[in-house]
């Protein structure tokens, strides 16, 4: 048989509609009993924008003007039988997301269920408080940490002190913490062995009749008179609706221009990571620059400095020179007087000698005399 692909929002929201097909499906999901399902009147869903497809034509594989529809959710307000044959009232919130970049809607809508109260029975007298919180993430994508089709996130109580799990229950708590339970849609292998597996059987992304993965075969066998049966009549019927058909087709494309969108964003992010980092090193390389020039400019100062002290020294020596070169000219000029004196006194010892050499030759000539004038007496 043909059926349409519940991963399709359009399609889960059929299912979802259905209030026998919903309890099923939660029911089955969180294995409790669910005596009653009662949706919640204002449905949320968050829209990426409208994207205007300008052509001259409208194809019917590329519709002019779609939205991005990135995650869809149900609120309903369950009444659990539990184990212990009470009944008690629990909000039950399914979101169903293609992306793994939703976590923060996801976190923001379960804010939002935080603060929703609804009517409850106590001690015989009707009252609006806030209820328990049960979620359902439908993921359209695969978790690298588990290769678990489908995972219970429960809480215990344990006692910090004596480390013992306690066995109780308080409204309070209850109302600040939650269950979750999470579904890896392309995980699901089509297996049967479990009543859980059989519901996500028609989630499992395998056996498509076209390109888009819009409709597949469905060959396990169900009871056509039980909820499975009702189930697979929906997604039959929605299979072979031609509007419905359309909304699917127009949701393809939808995605595929998020799916684009996506990985454009992604190659600006990589592309300002890359400019990032080129930045980075030209920063770094500039503060490395600046450095050298900084060193260069210490050297040069330094260089500087040394310069001036060698030039104060050149000029310190030259000084000296000149004092020195004035002591030796003075020197020279009282060696050049002292020399004109010791000539003239060597001039007057020479006359003196003359003189003295004349006055002996005249003694002697007198002497000679003298002997004459003995000799003659």
């Amino acid at each position: 048989m043909i059926i349409a692909n519940p991963i399709f929002d359009v399609v889960f929201k059929r299912l979802m509609e259905n209030n026998r097909v919903a309890r099923f499906f939660v029911e089955t999901l969180i294995e409790e009993s669910v005596t009653e399902l009662t949706p919640i009147p204002q449905e949320y869903t968050y829209y990426k924008g409208k994207i205007v497809r300008k052509r001259k034509k409208k194809l019917p594989d590329n519709p002019e003007d779609y939205e991005v529809l990135s995650v869809i959710r149900f609120d309903f307000v369950a009444t659990i039988l539990t184990a212990a044959g009470e009944h008690k009232k629990v909000l039950i919130e399914i979101q169903k997301s293609q992306n793994a970049t939703d976590l923060m809607r996801f976190r923001t809508y379960l804010g939002e269920q935080y603060k929703r109260t609804d009517e409850v029975e106590k001690d015989g007298k009707k009252t609006r408080d806030i209820l328990p919180i049960i979620s359902i993430y439908l993921l359209g994508f695969k978790l690298t940490e588990t290769n678990a089709i489908a995972i219970k996130v429960s809480r215990t109580y344990n006692d910090l002190i004596t480390r013992k799990e306690l066995h109780v229950k308080s409204p309070l708590i209850e109302c600040l913490t939650h269950d979750s339970y999470v579904v890896q849609i392309p995980r699901i292998s089509g297996k049967t062995r479990t009543h859980l597996e059989q519901m996500l059987t028609v989630f499992e992304q395998k056996y498509f009749i076209d390109e888009k993965g819009i409709l597949k075969e469905y060959n396990h066998d169900v009871d056509d008179r039980g909820e499975m049966g009702e189930m697979i009549g929906i997604l039959r019927h929605t299979a072979a609706d031609p509007k419905e058909k359309r909304d699917m087709e127009e949701e393809w494309w939808a995605y595929m221009r998020d799916m684009e969108m996506e990985e454009k964003l992604k190659e600006a992010e990589i592309r300002s990571k890359e400019a990032e980092a080129k930045l980075m090193e030209a920063e770094a390389k500039s503060k490395e620059l600046e450095a050298k020039s900084k060193e260069a400019e210490a050297k040069s100062k330094e260089l500087e400095a040394k310069s001036k002290e060698a030039e104060a020294k050149s000029k310190k020596l030259e000084s000296k020179s000149k004092k020195t070169e004035a002591k030796s000219k003075k020197l020279e000029e009282i060696a050049q007087k002292q020399a004109g004196e010791l000539k003239e006194k060597d001039k007057k010892l020479d006359e003196f000698a003359s003189e003295n050499k004349k006055m002996q030759a005249m003694m002697e000539a007198m002497m000679k005399e003298i002997e004459l004038l003995k000799k003659k007496i």
